[in-house]
């Protein structure tokens, strides 16, 4: 009998031991499975950026209009590839114009750059320290880390475009079929989670495009004044990486500080500053204002996204580090800390 006892425990034991061992397995399946297809991810949730913003349209003009959900859907998408038509017609002769002239004069530029900067010996150190072999290096190493893409450049915008329409036409098909995989028990929570989730990101949405039309603006009138060439491609550039918090604007003062170096020092100084007074009025006005009627992220969260992300993922995994934090943060109060208050 106690011989009988004694092997119903190993038994026991070594059944635990291989369940244990199955599950530790499984997370580490999970894990290399989530590695290999991350870029896949993070181009469905860049789709999904787009469909909330054809649906968040759409909801606007039907609570507008009172008209059906369809025909303000078909509307949306519509209407918002005509305005780009549109827009392009309007402006694109002359942004496509200042954009080449602006690619053809960079090169004489940061040559220009370099021979000021041999004036001094500071610059004479700044020049050597950029120009050295192992910084080109890095440099370059930097360049295509960013740039790289799941399926090509042309084929990462063809997909996410294609998931956008796709899940603007039909969300709910793909909602319920998350909810789906959910055990009966958590299917309402599901619910709510992915809710929560597609309310966040759109409130998200709606505050960075408010802000980047509104550094669009400011910078326009600001390369205006300063009488600057190419103040719209240069301020159409601040306008689009604004939608990178922290990282976008440093990268859109570099073109137009050179630009502004061509026509003298201080104009750069001046274009600089512009920059940087735009900068501080939208972080410590715009975004504030923004965040206080829509949602609120730590600045410090964003930039450990970032730092995280783009030596991963590149410039996806810096473009997205700010939505996939939205999400992160809606997971953790849905998922953490209600459930401990419960």
């Amino acid at each position: 009998m106690t011989d009988k006892i004694e092997a119903e425990k190993q038994y026991s034991y070594q059944q635990k031991v291989w369940i244990a061992g199955g599950i530790v397995a499984l997370i580490v399946v999970l894990i290399l499975l989530l590695k290999a297809t991350f870029n896949v991810w993070l181009l469905i949730l860049a789709g999904s950026l787009i469909a909330v913003y054809f649906r968040g349209l759409s909801g606007l003009i039907q609570k507008k209009t009172k008209w059906k959900e369809g025909a303000c859907v078909a509307i949306s998408v519509v209407g918002t590839l005509l305005l780009i038509v549109f827009l392009s017609w309007l402006i694109g002769a002359k942004v496509q114009s200042q954009i080449a002239e602006l690619s053809d004069t960079l090169p004489k530029t940061v040559e220009q750059a370099k021979e000021k900067l041999n004036q001094s010996s500071l610059g004479q150190k700044i020049v050597q320290k950029i120009s050295s072999p192992k910084a080109q290096q890095q440099a370059q190493s930097i360049v295509q880390s960013f740039f790289k893409t799941s399926f090509g450049v042309l084929g990462d915008i063809y997909v996410v475009l294609f998931i956008g329409i796709f899940f603007t036409a039909s969300p709910k098909i793909y909602k319920e079929g998350v909810i789906r995989l959910i055990p009966p028990k958590g299917k309402p929570k599901a619910e709510k989670v992915l809710n929560d989730i597609g309310s966040s990101l759109k409130k998200w949405l709606k505050g960075k495009m408010f802000a980047m039309l509104v550094i669009f603006i400011l910078t326009s009138i600001g390369l205006v004044i300063l009488g600057m060439p190419m103040w719209l491609a240069l301020a159409l550039i601040a306008g689009i990486l604004n939608f990178i918090p922290n990282f976008g604007p440093l990268i859109a003062l570099i073109p137009a500080a050179l630009i502004g170096l061509s026509q003298g020092t201080s104009s750069a100084i001046w274009v600089a500053v512009l920059y940087i007074a735009v900068q501080v009025a939208e972080s410590n006005f715009i975004t504030p204002m923004v965040q206080q009627k829509l949602i609120r992220i730590p600045p410090a969260l964003i930039i450990i996204a970032q730092m995280l992300m783009a030596p991963l993922k590149g410039g996806w995994g810096l473009v997205l580090a700010t939505p996939l934090m939205v999400i992160l943060i809606v997971l953790v109060k849905d998922l953490y800390f209600k459930t401990n208050k419960e």
